[in-house]
């Protein structure tokens, strides 16, 4: 019997440190066989001890390599020329990426076959097998930092009094049953890769910054220090009802604080790019990476229908506190502005959900001169009253209504159902408008 090197077989004279990365490429990639006692040009040297040889693949199987691969291990003694070898059998792991323990799911961790010999495997490898072996929820995937510190996390769940140990780690879903980290773990994490970056420009354009930050840490860091920076660029206006004086900030706070935390919980974080804040003279726009989850319209949205995109992370707000339901932050945001006169916008893409919150001291469109007398409704009050009237109108009988143009009808009501002033129900010729 004369045995060679192949993609599927390894030979070695004696069991070295190196055994381990041999034993995670088979069960990273197609499964293999590896014998001791054997040179790699194939001469038959025999193994001496057997049971110590066994013990010490054993212990470095269950010691230094994760996930757990005694499962798909199979161990077998072999006559060979007389002497005998081990035969040690890996099928594909269940579980993959297998990877170094001190050395975590990175490049130097992971191993691949490649032809005869292993390999490190690259980064977008590794993801791979992760998608592959976890399916595609991002915060229950594995972490690919293991060396993770919670420093933050730990002072917000102290403040509240709440435990904030292993067992928790695991109910929360930051650590996996076998105590490997996953993505929700990395986003609290005090090496969370993901940032927030904010910019104040002069003006209602872009055309010149006055100041720019990128925010960093854990999301509950990157939370609390970004609200500070929107408060201190959030001013106090004064008006006076008679000799008592009544303090307003620009931006609604309850509005700032539900925008933030929704850009945070919905975010599509298996993207990398940036979430963006854009504070101008008279609006803050929040853009969060990720558009609407599939099935889920803006009307949707309005309604205060919330299928949450990162149901653990937004479990761990829950406990903390930030939020009270899933759902209610945009009817929060929109009663927030109830009365002021100007409405928040939500306009979204395939690939982008931005928020648009106006300020309330900042001047808006002036509204011409009117008199009691002569009575002039705009278009948007034209086709609110008659909805109060009827109920429902469709958009050709909002044309003849309004008198405007296919167009630039279909405009305003777009706007109004995104400012969820109205609802629209139905679809292509059966399409109609109604009040909330």
């Amino acid at each position: 019997m004369i045995l060679r090197e192949n993609e599927t077989t390894e030979l070695k004279a004696i069991v070295t440190d190196d055994l381990k990365k041999e034993i995670i490429a088979f069960a990273n990639s197609h499964g293999g066989r590896i014998y001791i006692g054997i040179r790699d040009d194939g001469t038959v040297l025999g193994v001496a001890d057997l049971d110590g040889t066994a013990l010490q693949i054993s212990n470095m199987i269950r010691d230094a390599i994760k996930p757990d691969l005694t499962m798909f291990i199979h161990y077998e003694t072999l006559k060979i020329e007389e002497k005998t070898v081990v035969s040690i059998d890996i099928q594909q792991g269940t579980e993959r990426p297998y990877y170094i323990a001190k050395k975590g799911l990175r490049p130097e961790g992971v191993y691949v076959r490649q032809g005869y010999s292993a390999a490190p495997a690259t980064s977008t490898a590794i993801r791979h097998m992760i998608k592959e072996t976890d399916g595609d929820h991002f915060e229950e995937m594995r972490s690919l930092e293991q060396e993770l510190t919670f420093q933050t996390t730990a002072e917000e769940f102290a403040g509240r009094k709440l435990a904030f140990g292993l067992p928790q780690m695991r109910t929360l879903g930051i650590t996996s049953q076998d105590g490997v980290y996953t993505n929700l773990g990395l986003l609290l994490s005090d090496q969370c890769v993901h940032t927030i970056k904010a910019a104040v420009f002069e003006g209602t354009t872009q055309n010149e910054f006055k100041d720019r930050k990128e925010f960093t840490g854990s999301l509950l860091k990157q939370m609390n220090d970004v609200y500070e920076y929107i408060d201190f660029r959030n001013p106090v206006h004064s008006t006076f009802d008679k000799l008592r004086r009544i303090d307003q900030r620009s931006i609604p706070e309850v509005a700032v604080r539900e925008a933030l935390l929704n850009l945070l919980i919905h975010r599509e974080y298996a993207f990398r790019a940036s979430a963006l804040i854009s504070i101008y003279s008279d609006r803050i726009e929040f853009i969060s990476v990720g558009g609407l989850v599939s099935g889920v319209t803006q009307n949707d949205v309005m309604m205060g229908i919330s299928v949450c995109r990162n149901m653990n992370l937004a479990n761990v707000f829950y406990r903390l506190e930030l939020i009270e339901a899933y759902g209610t932050g945009i009817r929060k945001i929109m009663n927030a502005y109830e009365g002021t006169g100007v409405t928040p916008q939500i306009e979204t893409s395939d690939n982008a959900f931005k928020i648009i919150l106006p300020s309330l001291t900042a001047p808006h469109e002036v509204k011409p001169l009117t008199y009691a007398s002569e009575p002039q409704e705009s278009k948007e009050e034209k086709l609110i009253l008659s909805l109060q009237r009827q109920g429902t109108i469709r958009r050709k009988d909002a044309e003849s209504l309004l008198g405007e143009s296919q167009s630039s009808c279909g405009r305003l009501l777009k706007r109004l159902t995104g400012s969820g002033k109205i609802v629209r129900e139905g679809n292509g010729k059966n399409t109609f408008y109604r009040l909330p």
